[in-house]
């Protein structure tokens, strides 16, 4: 299995295990987001169109576009518009302008109705093409704006006429007449050229004049982030913020899951593992008061961090781990052979392996079964026992738990003589076949020696 597969596994172990806190947490930051979309008011944007007709560069475009969202042009809108409380460095933070393609820039304009927002963009793209065009010089001198044309046409009619005074001389009957058709012609062309040098230089005559192409459409809907999408982000947020730390707890967490590191934390050698049919307690029955409440409301009593429990087999073949754990503690102790059982408390699956393997042990060796808390580990004292058999499942207790488990030992003057690791397993849905009624009459048995011998 890759990584990539893993880590989906363990997403979907998180939603299966802590859906009710993911809900709950979800719920949280969609109210959050409401929240924030109370502070900030709804907005609205629409844009304005400005089409400079002829050529134009890239540069000379990005350059009208400044010019748009310039301060001189702004606060020329905003002393037309004459809103009350709202000045030019308001509407600043309000204005955009861009290049688009076919020579046109885009006036973006935003405000908290869609009628403002709409008159805001149009009177921006009007003051811009005023503004434009009177750095352009068009709108200083009318006078001079009518000198090119004029002299246009008075070109056209000098053209003209000398067409008629070469068609009306001699045509080509003496030396002199040659001569003045030839210089009225090379005068013709003269001005001719004149002419297109003079349109070549207008900056006028190669880009017209600026056009607003039409009134800003009125928005119909708020401009991002609206309520809803608030909402739906704050939502989204707090689930993957609640999801990334349950991954980050994990990577983070200081259990030891493996055997040699729960050996190495206790000081001692693992004696077997031990399968315990049916799945994780959802809570413990002893925990009480309002914190315990909120914990089951919220699901966040069920651990999550450990793999779903594998099918096991059958009854026979879970009962041969539990003999050959006895076996190996008959040939590690001499006779008599005396054990404290030490489980942690609120290890259900632990204390039940326990009693399980006290039923199997059948008075030899003989088992005593105690449970120690992990917050101040008590055990008691020595009497005839010859050592501690600690039993307990995988990756629930730090290893600053288990060795508090193994110095309270050492304090009460047990040794350590192995560790049992216990695991929930799935038991098998049919009965096979020729298998006893009362076969399973063994685990009833333990779990009430159990409570007997963890009281």
């Amino acid at each position: 299995m890759n990584d990539e597969t893993i880590r989906l596994v363990t997403i979907g172990r998180i939603i299966r295990r802590r859906g009710r806190l993911l809900l709950f947490l979800a719920v949280v930051g969609a109210l959050v987001g409401y929240g924030a979309s109370l502070l900030f008011p709804p907005r609205y944007t629409t844009s304005a169109s400005v089409l400079l007709p002829g050529a134009w560069e890239e540069r000379e475009l990005l350059t009208q576009a400044q010019i748009a969202s310039s301060s001189v042009v702004v606060d020329r809108a905003a002393a037309t518009l004459g809103w009350t409380g709202v000045g030019g460095g308001e509407l600043r933070d309000r204005v955009s302008a861009g290049a688009a393609d076919g020579n046109i820039i885009k006036i973006s304009g935003t405000a908290d109705t869609p009628e403002r927002a709409q008159r805001l963009s149009d009177q921006v793209a009007r003051q811009f093409v005023a503004f434009a065009a009177r750095i352009g010089g068009d709108d200083t001198d009318p006078e001079a704006a009518e000198r090119p044309e004029a002299l246009r046409q008075l070109v056209v009619r000098t053209s003209r006429r000398i067409t008629e005074l070469a068609d009306a001389a001699d045509p080509g009957r003496t030396v002199e007449s040659v001569q003045t058709r030839t210089e009225l012609a090379k005068l013709r062309t003269t001005l001719q050229e004149a002419m297109k040098k003079l349109d070549e230089a207008d900056p006028a005559a190669g880009k017209a004049d600026m056009v607003v192409m039409g009134p800003a459409a009125r928005p119909d809907g708020e401009a991002p982030p609206t309520r809803t999408q608030l909402v739906v982000g704050g939502a989204l947020l707090f689930f993957l913020l609640a999801v990334i730390g349950h991954l980050t707890a994990a990577r983070m967490s200081r259990r030891p899951r493996t055997e040699p590191e729960i050996a190495a934390a206790l000081g001692s050698a693992l004696l077997g593992t031990v399968d315990v049919p049916g799945e994780l307690p959802a809570h413990r029955t002893e925990d009480g008061g309002r914190r315990a409440r909120i914990r089951r409301l919220l699901g966040v009593d069920v651990r999550w961090d450990t793999p779903s429990p594998q099918t096991s087999g059958d009854e026979a073949g879970r009962r041969i781990r539990y003999r050959r754990v006895c076996a190996r503690l008959r040939d590690r102790l001499p006779a008599p052979r005396r054990l404290l059982v030490v489980v942690p408390d609120g290890d259900e699956i632990a204390h039940r392996a326990a009693g399980q393997l006290v039923t199997e042990a059948e008075n030899d060796p003989l088992l005593r079964v105690v449970g120690v808390s992990v917050d101040r580990p008590t055990v008691p004292d020595r009497a005839h026992e010859s050592g501690a058999l600690v039993v307990l499942s995988a990756g629930r207790w730090t290893t600053g738990e288990l060795t508090g488990i193994a110095e309270a030992c050492a304090d009460a003057r047990h040794e350590v003589v192995g560790i049992v690791l216990a695991g929930a397993v799935r038991a098998r849905p049919t009965r096979p076949a020729g298998r006893p009624r009362d076969a399973a009459a063994p685990a009833l048995a333990v779990g009430d020696h159990t409570a007997g011998g963890s009281r």
